[in-house]
């Protein structure tokens, strides 16, 4: 733990940007650390300007990280004694990226129907027994331009979300990101389109998972409204297409000129090197 403590006071001096609203992905590995170890991760989280933090999920498939006491649980309580502010990740198929591409659109629009609804009830578990003060709720079903190329698919996914978030009691946050199947000004449309439902929509922007050349990034970025939030990826992906995701920790790009700005994520930033490896995501 001194060891940690020294490296973390070594990160906080060379660290100078503040993330003040930060992605966190629970995996199952992260049960090993200590209560005190928590503790000293958020209050370096919150010394660097940290916010909010976004838990990308609270359940993963059949992983429930502890439940209502469990270690994913009493974390994020520490994390909000700290100040952080709390959006909370709902319910993950670890095989949704499989199934979008197998399916035609009836069967997307029935899938997404199905993982809104478990989503819906785990929000209803986490305010009937983890009792934790919530700022937000994050969808993790990613939304890309490929899948949801088609209007048809993008009219069937507004309709739901605006049927889902009208059942939850805070503001609803969702990720997209781009691989070049919309044009910018589409892409553009569509998110405006979906912020409207009153969604703290996201932009990933990219940079860590390469998809597309910096210009072209560029200009999606330029068409977003300043509604738009943009997720700066402070990651490099290393896997190859088709490998087990990896990477490495990478500055992310500086600033995000009007839009509200996050980081992803927790797990690449260096006051948490000592604790959350960097194997996986």
């Amino acid at each position: 733990m001194r060891k940690f403590v020294t490296g973390l006071m070594l990160a906080l001096c060379l660290s100078a940007n503040a993330d003040e609203q930060l992605f966190y992905q629970p995996l199952n590995r992260d049960a090993q650390l200590s209560q005190a170890q928590w503790q000293a991760l958020w209050k370096a989280t919150a010394a660097q300007g940290g916010k909010t933090l976004i838990v990308q999920w609270t359940a993963y498939g059949d992983s429930t990280f502890g439940g209502a006491e469990g270690w994913l649980a009493n974390s994020l309580r520490a994390a909000h004694d700290q100040g952080l502010q709390l959006v909370l990740g709902l319910y993950m198929d670890p095989a949704y990226y499989q199934r979008i591409d197998e399916l035609d659109s009836a069967g997307l629009s029935a899938y997404w129907q199905l993982q809104l609804g478990r989503s819906l009830a785990q929000q209803r578990l986490l305010r009937q027994h983890w009792k934790l003060p919530v700022a937000g709720w994050y969808l993790p079903m990613e939304l890309d331009d490929l899948h949801f190329k088609d209007a048809q698919r993008r009219q069937a996914l507004f309709n739901q979300l605006q049927a889902f978030n009208h059942r939850l009691d805070a503001p609803l946050h969702i990720s997209t990101f781009s691989a070049g199947h919309l044009s910018p000004a589409v892409n553009a449309t569509w998110l405006q389109q979906l912020a409207g439902l009153n969604l703290q929509v996201w932009w990933q922007d990219g940079a860590g998972t390469g998809r597309l050349a910096p210009l072209v990034r560029q200009q999606y970025l330029a068409a977003l409204p300043c509604s738009i939030g943009v997720v700066r990826e402070a990651f490099h992906q290393t896997s190859q297409s088709g490998q087990p995701f990896k990477a490495v920790a990478a500055n992310p790009q500086s600033g995000a000129g009007c839009h509200p700005s996050a980081v992803f994520s927790l797990r690449y930033r260096p006051w948490a090197k000592g604790l959350l490896t960097l194997n996986g995501n």
